[in-house]
């Protein structure tokens, strides 16, 4: 998979405080917007097969619809169980007023 920036979405589709399902390079990927500030995880908990864009934001955290799992949206670090794995976190920016997402996940701190 080539390292590449690609629109996925408007800003205004994506509602404050709320969740939009994209596609990024074949992988489906959950857009946040907290508080006007953007981000972008895998959207599968990797507990089990749950979209995280059906999922409840708490905070800056989002919680599977599933199993309760909850993840810290701008790191994707796992926050409580029973979820194990931290998501994949994809770097975003703003592009007149497109949101556009790096085909590569950030590096794992």
């Amino acid at each position: 998979m080539s390292d590449e920036w690609i629109r996925v979405a408007a800003a205004a589709d994506v509602p404050e405080g709320g969740t939009l399902l994209v596609e990024v390079a074949g992988e489906p990927v959950c857009l946040y917007n907290l508080d006007g500030s953007l981000y972008a995880t895998h959207d599968t908990c990797t507990h089990e097969e749950a979209s995280l864009a059906d999922g409840f934001i708490d905070g800056d955290c989002i919680e599977c619809p599933l199993h309760q799992a909850l993840f810290h949206i701008p790191t994707g670090e796992v926050r409580s169980a029973p979820a194990t794995h931290s998501l994949r976190v994809y770097p975003v920016k703003l592009v007149a007023g497109d949101v556009h997402v790096r085909t590569t996940p950030a590096e794992a701190t």
